[in-house]
C-alpha cells in the first residue's frame, strides 16, 4: 500500500500514469454516494458500506464494476484511502471500532459537527475546530479535512466544469496524506488548496465566510489570506 500511496502522491507525476487507489467509503449519504460516483469515474476501486449493505446494492450496481459493497470494517480493510462521511456524532464510535483497521491509513473526513444533530460534542468541537477534534477521535490515522465545506448537490453539477474549477479546501499534518487528498479532489474535477494544518481547518468549519461557498482558487486563497 505503501507504494501505491506514494506513486499517488508524487509530485509532477502525469495523473493518467499513477495506479487507481482503493478507496473505502464509510457512510454512503449524499457526500460519499458523490464522490463514489466520481472516483470511480476516474479509474478507482470504491467500497461502499453501511451497517446495513444491503440497502446500497442499487447504487453498487449502477456505479459499475469498480464498486462494491460491504460494512464499514470492510471498507476500512479494503481502502488504500478511506473517506469516513458519516454524521459527526458517530466519529467517535469509528474511531473506537475501527481503531486496529484504520491505523496508518490516509482518512479523508468530510462531517461537520452540529449541536441541533450532535450535541455537546459537536459544541466542544466547534470550540476547538474540527480538525483538531477529529484527530483526538481518530488516533493513529493519517488525517485530512477534505469535502466538508461543498454541498453534496454542488458535488454532482460543478464537478469537471469548464473554466477555472471550484476549489475544495484542505488540511492536514502529514504531507503525504496531503497530496494523496490533492490528487482526489482532482480526480473528482475540483481544484484542492492547502490551507495548512489540521489546526487550520476551523478556517472552513460550517459558519465561516468560505463554507460551501462555490469559489475557484484564487478566490479561497485571497479570502483565507493564503499565498
Amino acid at each position: 500500500m505503501a507504494c501505491t500511496l506514494a506513486a499517488a502522491g508524487a509530485a509532477g507525476t502525469d495523473p493518467v500514469a499513477q495506479a487507481p487507489l482503493k478507496i473505502g467509503i464509510i457512510g454512503t449519504g449524499h457526500i460519499g454516494g458523490a464522490l463514489a460516483s466520481l472516483w470511480v469515474k476516474a479509474g478507482h476501486e470504491v467500497l461502499v458500506s453501511s451497517r446495513h449493505p444491503g440497502q446500497l446494492e442499487g447504487l453498487a450496481r449502477s456505479l459499475g464494476p469498480k464498486a462494491r459493497v460491504g460494512t464499514p470494517r470492510e471498507a476500512a480493510l479494503f481502502g488504500d484511502v478511506v473517506l469516513i462521511s458519516v454524521p459527526y456524532g458517530a466519529l467517535p464510535q469509528v474511531g473506537r471500532d475501527l481503531k486496529a483497521e484504520l491505523s496508518g491509513k490516509v482518512v479523508l473526513d468530510t462531517g461537520n459537527p452540529y449541536p441541533q444533530r450532535d450535541g455537546d460534542m459537536a459544541v466542544e468541537a466547534r470550540r476547538k475546530g474540527t480538525g483538531v477534534s477529529s484527530a483526538q477521535f481518530l488516533p493513529g490515522v493519517r488525517l485530512v479535512r477534505a469535502f466538508n465545506a461543498i454541498n453534496s448537490g454542488d458535488l454532482a453539477s460543478e464537478a469537471h466544469r469548464s473554466g477555472e474549477r471550484i476549489a475544495i479546501p484542505l488540511a492536514g499534518d502529514d504531507s503525504q496524506a496531503l497530496e494523496v487528498a490533492q490528487r482526489l479532489v482532482r480526480d473528482a474535477g475540483f481544484e484542492p488548496v492547502v490551507v495548512g494544518p489540521l489546526s487550520r481547518a476551523r478556517e472552513f468549519d460550517v459558519g465561516t465566510a468560505v463554507y460551501t461557498r462555490l469559489m475557484t482558487a484564487g478566490q479561497l486563497r485571497q479570502a483565507l489570506g493564503l499565498k
